[in-house]
């Protein structure tokens, strides 16, 4: 997705992001169809992933997926649960404070990492199983951001995460 020109109407409104996010979560998929392991922290690689998630070292496009903590209630109740946990979503890292659609096609910073935004975090057919009937629609327009590491580092728990110019 191309941004506007940063001096457009358009491109001041999408520039402004005044607040700071935080790190609430942070998971990792070891392989397909593998439970998510909690930790407090891991190591980026620019261009490659996280260590010990299955993504390290494919294309660097979806070396990082986050979700918004903000919309786990909304993914709980459209998919009719009392709350989600994010181990069932599947997502590396649970952001709440700044919204992630505003950081597509955008650089950040977590801590030492800046990342980039790629892509929409679309919600697969897992989904389903994971959150039962209607679960893939319930994640619709809520599956979070897909980033690529920029520069690598470590990401812990209770990181900022902040919008660069």
């Amino acid at each position: 997705m191309a941004l506007p020109p940063p001096d457009s109407e358009l491109g001041k409104l999408m520039a402004t992001l005044p607040q700071t996010g935080r790190v609430e979560w942070i998971g990792l998929r070891p392989r397909r169809e593998a439970a998510m392991r909690m930790v407090d922290s891991v190591q980026a690689t620019a261009g490659r992933g996280l260590a010990g998630d299955r993504y390290t070292g494919g294309s660097g496009k979806r070396g990082v997926t986050l979700i918004q903590a903000e919309h786990l209630p909304v993914i709980a109740a459209l998919s009719g649960h009392a709350a989600v946990e994010p181990a069932l979503l599947r997502r590396n890292l649970v952001v709440s404070g700044l919204p992630l659609v505003a950081l597509k096609g955008r650089r950040f910073r977590i801590g030492d990492v800046v990342l980039e935004g790629t892509d929409s975090c679309d919600p697969c057919s897992r989904m389903e199983a994971a959150l039962g009937p209607g679960g893939y629609n319930a994640m619709r327009g809520h599956g979070g951001l897909c980033a690529r590491i920029l520069e690598g580092g470590c990401l812990r728990v209770g990181d900022p995460v902040l919008a660069l110019a």
